[in-house]
């Protein structure tokens, strides 16, 4: 039997096509054991329920609107945590049966309002997760003055009633949050402090830093992503600094390290790839890769030979299981039981449509199966045995050809 293809489950309306280069991100989505939640650029949130043999179909649960696009989702079987950017950088909680807003908070509080009116000023609600009785929030925004860059940031933890619980205010960039029990790991991507750590590991319940990491490199590049491991007492960590893998302890110490695309001299030009994103299943973390860059210029001739690429790492001896060409820029890596799945949008400097679509693997054996799209997948959930993907329509400058829709579709697991 042929596997079940990803189907197109909503439409959700219209939005300006990506171009060649990767856009910022203005979509998201959410999965539980019986609904996916999606948030549009323009403010929407839909909640469908997953659909069964009883009701193959699913069916909209509830929808509201918002004024910004929403740009993260954390879910809980009863709450949706939804994130904006731009405006006051708006975090919104849901109640995940009616929709109704339980709390609001404006993070443009802590962070500050836009100073251009451009959307990269714009306060960012970066990363959400939902843990014991906290709700965490990441949040940013950035400001430029000729050469000189800043980034304002917080990091906030709410009780389950939007009491503030604690709050941590850094001039540094915050990439991505993961939480596990009563701790709180914050990846930083760019910390122009040469005394900010690129990973923070803090207590869920008071905020307090339990322990810290940095990949020590020199310049402000730090941390891309950071997923807990293990028993939940190690991190996995893709390091932006040196551009390998590691997996560290709660008293920051490493465990493994792992080259991912370090530099490398290819038809004369040093070139390198930041590892973009990391998850863990089923005792393996998978490492994602993004593009190639050099020393020299943002825009080499040559390629580096493990840009795009995902990697699936032993997590006892951080030995390398299997490697696999995603064929393009990917969003996130999302992990389900023993799956993990990793979009692949443009390659922006080959512009090959043919890449576009969803990588599933087996955590510890590697690609099981590609679902091909006409537009780019920008988010992906999974959850209740389904697979939820935000594709969006993309037009390569060079073609002036419009690729894909935007939708929400899904799949079941299997």
């Amino acid at each position: 039997m042929a596997p079940t293809q990803l189907t197109a489950r909503r439409d959700l309306g219209e939005v300006e096509p990506a171009s060649s280069r990767q856009n910022w991100t203005r979509s998201a989505v959410a999965a539980t054991e019986d609904a996916v939640f999606v948030g549009t650029a323009a403010g929407r949130v839909i909640a469908l329920e997953t659909a069964t043999d009883a009701t193959p179909d699913g069916g909209e649960r509830w929808e509201t609107r918002g004024d910004n696009p929403v740009v993260s989702m954390a879910a809980s079987e009863d709450a949706l945590v939804v994130g904006e950017r731009g405006g006051d950088g708006l975090v919104r909680v849901l109640d995940t049966e009616t929709g109704d807003v339980r709390w609001t908070y404006a993070t443009a509080d802590d962070v500050g309002t836009a100073t251009r009116d451009s959307l990269f000023f714009r306060p960012y609600v970066v990363d959400l997760a939902v843990t014991g009785d906290r709700v965490v929030v990441a949040a940013r925004r950035y400001e430029r003055d000729g050469e000189e860059r800043r980034w304002r940031s917080v990091v906030l933890g709410f009780d389950r009633g939007g009491r503030l619980a604690w709050r941590r205010r850094v001039h540094a960039s915050p990439i991505a949050v993961d939480a596990d029990g009563d701790r709180v790991a914050v990846a930083y991507n760019r910390c122009p402090n040469p005394e900010q750590d690129g990973l923070v590991l803090l207590d869920a319940h008071t905020g307090a830093r339990v322990a810290s990491w940095d990949p020590e490199t020199g310049g402000d590049r730090r941390v891309g992503d950071v997923a807990f491991a293990g028993d939940g007492d190690a991190l996995a960590v893709a390091s932006h600094g040196d551009k390998r893998g590691y997996l560290i302890d709660f008293e920051g110490s490493e465990r493994w390290r792992l080259d991912l695309a370090t530099e490398r001299r290819v038809d004369g030009e040093t070139v390198y790839a930041y590892p973009t994103h990391v998850c863990v299943a089923d005792g393996a973390a998978v490492f994602v890769t993004g593009n190639t860059f050099a020393e020299s210029t943002r825009d080499p001739d040559a390629r580096h030979p493990d840009e795009h690429t995902a990697v699936g790492v032993d997590l006892d001896g951080g030995e390398r299981l299997w490697t696999r060409d995603t064929g393009g820029f990917a969003r996130s890596a999302v992990a389900a039981g023993s799956r993990v799945f990793v979009p692949s949008a443009q390659h922006f400097r080959e512009r090959e449509a043919e890449r576009h679509g969803v990588h599933t693997f087996d955590a510890t054996a590697g690609h099981l199966r590609t679902d091909d799209l006409p537009g780019i997948p920008t988010a992906v959930a999974a959850g209740g045995g389904v697979l939820a993907v935000v594709e969006e329509p993309v037009e390569y400058h060079d073609e002036g050809v419009t690729r894909g829709a935007y939708r929400l579709r899904t799949r079941p697991i299997r």
